[in-house]
């Protein structure tokens, strides 16, 4: 009992070093103080962003103040529980928990980049290979899908290019919740499918592959330089449901950035009008994840990190035949229940990202 005590006021000490509580307490009373401004509000951008700011401070203060009373409960509990077996059960169960939420707090920590609390446009493209691809775009929608629905976080399909035969070609969303893009960049890049195809008469194996990009939804008051003679603009009559309306006009819209080839549409809203709105933010958040990975590949460049840091590579095999086990090759990570993967089980993939990002961004 001594040294479960021990070790978990170790950590306590370790974690709340790391997090600075005081000072979390003391930004949070200041962020309070400006969101009771008035004149705050007359900025709808920047009442927006304190907003969210403050809502993430007061989650790890709450998250300390339930963390300080399980230490305390504990210390009292301690002295009772060598003379009673049931008393020396709780506590052992309110360290666990408290443990727990120690390592919760720790990966909250790896989520301290500058955009990680923003919400996330994400973008599913099927690789080569017709529909096999285009069937394994879809599951990966799917799996991400799941995954989002698990945390409770909302989501709005954005555009869908559905397959000749089956599965889809591409497909556009954006996911909505606390820290959407902080968890969902760990699943950028490519992702692999080894499997017995159900599109093969022969029962053959296949490998196929999905494109998954993940940019951080950003507002207005961020600046992003678009020309006019830059940009060209398709319109389309919406593929998808939506009713007579959507099917009969021209309420699509695609935008086509010409000096980066970057490719975005949208046909969620009736409206050709609020498509254009949404089509230009997604381009926008597009545009801003490039400058992202500017700066991370030339910071790359200057610590002389020789990892390639590009969407293009391979990040995560999902091996189905002849063994069933998923990878990730970037952190080592398996698991060999692929089902629950696929069915959006990702918070120990996304969790190893993290983790092993903080750890070497503070080795450099």
């Amino acid at each position: 009992m001594d040294t479960t005590s021990r070790i978990f006021k170790r950590e306590w000490l370790s974690c709340g070093g790391i997090f600075d509580v005081d000072g979390m307490k003391a930004k949070l009373h200041d962020l309070s103080e400006k969101a009771a401004d008035p004149a705050l509000w007359q900025n709808a951008v920047a009442a927006a962003n304190l907003q969210r700011e403050r809502s993430s401070v007061e989650r790890t203060v709450e998250a300390f103040a339930g963390l300080e009373k399980a230490l305390s409960d504990a210390s009292e509990l301690e002295e009772l529980a060598d003379a009673d077996e049931e008393i020396a059960a709780e506590l052992d169960g309110s360290l666990t928990n408290a443990k727990t939420k120690i390592e919760k707090l720790e990966l909250q920590r790896m989520l301290g980049e500058e955009y990680d609390d923003n919400d996330a446009l994400v973008q599913v493209n099927a690789g080569a290979g017709g529909t096999e691809s285009q069937d394994w775009a879809q599951m990966i929608l799917r799996m991400l899908l799941r995954w989002a629905e698990h945390r409770e976080f909302g989501v709005e399909m954005l555009d869908t290019q559905p397959g000749e035969e089956a599965g889809i070609k591409s497909t556009s969303f954006a996911v909505r919740g606390p820290y959407a893009y902080g968890y969902l960049k760990a699943e950028a890049g490519v992702h692999r499918l080894v499997r017995i195809s159900p599109y093969d008469a022969a029962s053959r194996r296949h490998t196929s592959f999905a494109s998954v990009g993940v940019a951080p939804e950003i507002d207005d008051a961020i600046e992003i330089d678009i020309k006019d003679e830059d940009l060209r603009v398709d319109t389309y009559r919406s593929s998808g449901a939506g009713g007579q309306h959507v099917n009969k006009t021209d309420s699509a819209v695609r935008f086509t950035h010409i000096p980066t080839g970057i490719v975005v549409a949208c046909q969620a809203e009736r409206s050709q009008h609020k498509n254009r709105d949404k089509a230009m933010k997604m381009l926008r958040a597009k545009l801003f994840e490039l400058e992202l990975r500017k700066k991370e590949e030339e910071k790359a460049r200057i610590t002389g990190d020789k990892k390639k840091i590009e969407w293009g590579s391979q990040i995560r095999s999902y091996v189905l035949h002849p063994y069933r086990l998923v990878k990730d090759h970037r952190t080592g990570f398996e698991k060999g229940n692929a089902d629950a993967v696929l069915d959006g089980d990702l918070d120990g993939f996304i969790e190893a990202y993290l983790l092993a990002r903080g750890v070497k961004d503070e080795e450099k």
